[in-house]
């Protein structure tokens, strides 16, 4: 690994808020304030953001899943020679389940100085809201678009004892409740809807339960799902 005593540069990966604009920390806004540029997952979403707390000017960058491992380089070797550069994803912090692992990495490997800023996360919120024991809990990401992977993960999450986080799609939360029940119909289950927006909704109890409420009512917008064996 390469020294980093002479680099003045650094990348700092910025969370932002996962659905209220205001939720947003007055360290993040001053970074992205006096970043020399900003990359950013979609920079036309990140542009709403930015005009909304009255940032602008500011060269942008797309960094997404499907060109991290390229720009990488680019980013490193702009921070090695004096540049700032702030990070940020559509929602959240970078690297969960968006962009921003591969270039956490790059930056470890080539000592090249990087920063973590604290901020909003869809998993912490939707852990402490359910009222679900948080003292261990697993995040699993985005459940899996095949049945049969998403069976064996919830047998998995069911058995472990712990609070269980998973990302879910509102085309595929029936179905994916439908498995659930069917494992343990007992178990503890919360859908944690559009955090911190306007429709916030929590939907607790045992996983037939609140299955027979998305039966009836059809779930929309980003969807948290939370598990746990014991009643």
């Amino acid at each position: 690994m390469e020294s980093n005593k002479e680099i003045t540069g650094r990348i700092i990966f910025v969370p932002t808020p996962i659905g209220n604009l205001g939720d947003i920390t007055l360290r993040a806004l001053e970074v992205l304030r006096s970043a020399d540029r900003i990359a950013c997952e979609d920079t036309r979403h990140s542009g709403q953001l930015l005009a909304h707390h009255g940032i602008s000017g500011k060269p942008l960058v797309s960094l997404h899943e499907h060109n991290e491992a390229r720009r990488a380089p680019d980013l490193i070797a702009a921070a090695r020679v004096g540049e700032t550069i702030a990070v940020i994803t559509d929602a959240g912090m970078p690297g969960i389940s968006d962009p921003g692992y591969r270039l956490v990495q790059a930056c470890i490997e080539s000592g090249t100085p990087l920063e973590v800023l604290p901020g909003p996360s869809a998993v912490i919120t939707a852990l402490i809201g359910s009222g679900f024991p948080c003292h261990a809990f697993h995040f699993w990401g985005f459940l899996s678009v095949k049945s049969g992977k998403r069976r064996s993960a919830l047998t998995t999450a069911l058995e472990s004892g712990e609070t269980s986080i998973f990302f879910e799609s509102p085309h595929r939360i029936i179905s994916t409740l439908e498995i659930l029940a069917d494992i343990d119909p007992d178990a503890r289950a919360c859908v944690a809807r559009e955090l911190t927006k306007k429709f916030e909704t929590y939907h607790r109890g045992s996983a037939a339960e609140v299955l027979a409420h998305f039966q009836i009512h059809s779930p929309k917008g980003e969807i948290v799902l939370l598990v746990h064996s014991k009643m």
